[in-house]
């Protein structure tokens, strides 16, 4: 999987079943692993709403149009 394959994927909290965001960034520590992911709750127009990081271990699956996540872990 590339990194730019996880841009724009959708973050489904597992716990709720809500949309969190999608996903416009990714940190990554100096070994090259991912650390956590940028998620942008909300886009209207050009202005860009809240911004929460999701952090790689409350990732549960990977899927092909979704990312699912328990971010109360």
């Amino acid at each position: 999987m590339l990194l730019s394959d996880l841009q724009g994927k959708d973050v489904i909290d597992v716990i709720t079943g809500g949309k969190i965001g999608t996903i416009i960034d990714v940190l990554i520590t100096k070994d090259g692993k991912i650390e956590e992911l940028s998620v942008q709750k909300r886009r209207f127009l050009f202005f860009n709403s809240n911004v929460t990081s999701v952090k790689w271990m409350q990732i549960d699956k990977i899927g092909k149009d979704v990312i699912l996540v328990n971010v109360s872990s």
